[in-house]
C-alpha cells in the first residue's frame, strides 16, 4: 500500500512539474458544448494562444464535424491566477450555409495541472441564448487559418469517448505511461479471487491502456511450490484469467489482451517460508 502511495505521489508531481514548465501558448483542440446539445454534435474548436505576461492573443478556428464549413476569429484576453478570460475580436475568415451562424463568445477556462484540460464556460456576444461549455486539450501543430486543415476531424469522436470515460488529456496520459510502476497482485493460498486492496491500481492499469490505442498488457500467471506441476500450471492460468475478466468488465477489449501462466516455475522468493510463498502467489504485468 506504501508503494502504491508513493507512486501514485511521484506520478503527481511529475504531472504538476511539467504542467509549470510550459504557459498557455500554443495551439489547443476540443469542443464547444451548448447548452442543451448532446457532446456528439458539438462544434470543434482549434484555439492558438499567445501569452506573454499575462496577455493573451490568438485565434480560433470552428468547424462542424464532417463539414467543409469553419470560421476563424481573433481574440484577446488574460491569464492571471490560473484562469483564462479571452473574447472574440473579429472574425477574419469564414464558410458556412445560408443557415448557418458563426456566434462570436467571451469564455471564462480554468487549466487543470491533474487532467490536462483548459476547461470553462462560454456566452455568446452576439447571439442569443448561446452559452454552453469548451474543453480543450494541448497539441503540438500549428492550426491553420485557409478552407483546409491538415489535420483531419478523426479525433473528434475518440476525443468525446476517451472523455466520457474518464481519461486525461493525452499530454498527461503520456506522463502517466512513462511513469507507471507495476505492482503484482497478490492472492491467497490455493486460490484465484482478487483482493479488494488491488483495485485502485488496476484501475489505473486500465486507463493506461485505454488511453493509448497501440497498448497491450501482458498478464502473467503464478503459484508457489505447494501442489503438482500440472496444477499449478492450471491454478496459474485461472489467476491470470481472474484479472484479465475484471479487466474486460471494466471496459478493456479482449484484442487488448495477452495471458500468460507460470506455474511454479518463476519464483521471486523462496519457497520455504510463509512470506516467500505469498510472493510467489501472483500475477505480473507487462506492456507490449
Amino acid at each position: 500500500m506504501l508503494k502504491s502511495i508513493l507512486n501514485i505521489l511521484f506520478l503527481t508531481l511529475s504531472i504538476c512539474a511539467s504542467a509549470n514548465d510550459r504557459s498557455l501558448s500554443g495551439t489547443w483542440q476540443g469542443v464547444l458544448v451548448q447548452r442543451g446539445i448532446d457532446m456528439n454534435s458539438s462544434s470543434i474548436i482549434y484555439v492558438e494562444f499567445e501569452e506573454s505576461n499575462g496577455i493573451i492573443s490568438g485565434t480560433t478556428r470552428e468547424e462542424r464535424y464532417d463539414s467543409p464549413n469553419y470560421s476563424v476569429k481573433s481574440l484577446s484576453g488574460k491569464f492571471a491566477d490560473g484562469n483564462l478570460t479571452f473574447k472574440h475580436i473579429v472574425e477574419l475568415k469564414s464558410k458556412k450555409s445560408s443557415r448557418e451562424k458563426w456566434c462570436r463568445i467571451s469564455a471564462n477556462l480554468t487549466y487543470n495541472e491533474t487532467t490536462g484540460y483548459l476547461k470553462g464556460t462560454y456566452v455568446s456576444t452576439d447571439c442569443r441564448r448561446v452559452v454552453g461549455e469548451i474543453i480543450l486539450y494541448r497539441m503540438d501543430f500549428e492550426m491553420s487559418q485557409e478552407a483546409e486543415m491538415e489535420s483531419s476531424q478523426i479525433w473528434f469522436k475518440r476525443f468525446i469517448i476517451d472523455y466520457k470515460d474518464g481519461l486525461n488529456a493525452p499530454e498527461i496520459r503520456k506522463i502517466e505511461r512513462d511513469n507507471f510502476v507495476f505492482e503484482p497482485i497478490f492472492f491467497d493460498f490455493d486460490k484465484y479471487d482478487i483482493r479488494e486492496e488491488h483495485n485502485d491500481f488496476l484501475n489505473r492499469m486500465i486507463k493506461i491502456v485505454k488511453g493509448h490505442s497501440d497498448l497491450r498488457v501482458r498478464v502473467i500467471g503464478h503459484t508457489d511450490s505447494d501442489g503438482t506441476n500440472l496444477y499449478n500450471d492450471s491454478l496459474s492460468m485461472r489467476r491470470a484469467d481472474a484479472i484479465t475478466n475484471y479487466f474486460v468488465r471494466r471496459g478493456l477489449n479482449t484484442d487488448r489482451l495477452e495471458i500468460d501462466f507460470k506455474g511454479e516455475s518463476q519464483p521471486v522468493d523462496t519457497n520455504d517460508t510463509p512470506i516467500g510463498k505469498q510472493h510467489n502467489r501472483r500475477v505480473d504485468f507487462k506492456f507490449i
